[in-house]
């Protein structure tokens, strides 16, 4: 059971969390907290403000993980001869 919180601004912030932790967000990305923290008013507040978006990753669980795309069938190894060079330069 996990919440996700996104950065709608366009400056890094330090979201309170209780216990004295702290999220570190860039601009624009996520991170994910416990579903009972996002009930902490200093979370409440930010959200109020519009500075950061809850959303509840448990209702985005439906796809079974499905959101994982694309992969490489070579097992992890790089394609191509120039995708590791070796020897003096």
């Amino acid at each position: 059971m996990a919440t996700s919180v996104t950065n709608k601004t366009n400056r890094p912030l330090r979201v309170p969390l209780p216990g004295g932790k702290t999220l570190h967000l860039g601009p624009g990305k996520s991170g994910q907290i416990s579903s009972k923290d996002a009930q902490h008013g200093a979370l409440q507040k930010l959200v109020a403000d519009a500075t950061i978006e809850l959303v509840d990753e448990d209702t985005h669980d439906a796809q079974g993980g499905a959101g994982r795309r694309g992969g490489s069938l070579s097992g992890g190894h790089a394609r191509g001869t120039a995708s590791r060079r070796s020897g003096d330069r």
